[in-house]
């Protein structure tokens, strides 16, 4: 999880403390997982593996953030965020699912949760939208930094200015957060599900080929008279490296 490929700001509390994540799933394993990409991260991680644990460890260590699985082992997630914000009403909720049914997630969300990400799920991108959660929520101090950087590619959330090289390039609202979950997991390779669940918020059936339009806008983009970044694995996905 070396940060080679990527500059983002340190987060932390206003008062400079860390910032305080619940994560809860009955998976012990993946609660490891969480625990490990959170703490690199400087957080202080508190863990739970049902409903009952996730409540009570809510109302000791008022998280500033949740990462809250939809199927627990005594009641499900969307019944614990109720109950926690009973006492805490404004913490963020992000969940984690395992349904497919674009309708489980849309409750999720309708119910008051803030996101969702769908098992499996990387590391990266969970930690990718509680930093953007933690940020929106107002419980961390202000970022000094926005931006992301892979090779001589550069993109800043907050202005949406993408350079290569030094090169301003122009994207529409959708290839810019195409290209954003390109570079939030660098040399990763995302299949074209991974990026219609993300950028598409849903899923296209066998619209898969919206992807390929959209990567192949990018790549006119970024890639054009300069070594190619964007890169397809065939059968696999796409890939986005610095260029060598």
């Amino acid at each position: 999880m070396a940060r080679t490929d990527t500059a983002t700001a340190p987060l932390t509390r206003p008062d400079g403390t860390p910032i305080r994540v619940l994560a809860v799933d009955d998976e012990p394993s993946l609660t490891e997982l969480l625990s490990m990409a959170m703490r690199y991260e400087g957080w202080q991680v508190t863990t739970a593996s049902s409903g009952t644990t996730a409540v009570k460890a809510a109302r000791e260590v008022r998280p500033d953030a949740i990462v809250l699985d939809m199927m627990l082992p005594d009641f499900d997630g969307l019944e614990v965020m109720r109950r926690i914000r009973a006492e805490d009403p404004d913490v963020p909720v992000i969940f984690l699912t395992a349904k497919d049914a674009v309708e489980d997630r849309i409750g999720g969300l309708t119910a008051g949760g803030d996101d969702y990400v769908t098992k499996p799920f990387s590391l990266e991108e969970v930690i990718a939208r509680l930093r953007a959660l933690l940020r929106r929520s107002g419980a961390t101090s202000a970022r000094s930094d926005s931006t992301l950087v892979v090779g001589d590619l550069t993109l800043d959330e907050d202005s949406h200015e993408v350079t290569r090289g030094g090169t301003e390039i122009s994207l529409t609202a959708t290839e810019f957060e195409l290209l954003r979950y390109l570079m939030r997991n660098p040399r990763r390779v995302l299949s074209k599900a991974q990026i219609l669940d993300r950028v598409w918020n849903y899923d296209f059936g066998g619209q898969a080929n919206v992807v390929e339009l959209y990567i192949s806008y990018l790549r006119k983009k970024i890639d054009v008279d300069r070594p190619p970044m964007i890169h397809t694995m065939r059968g696999a996905g796409y890939v986005l490296r610095p260029a060598s």
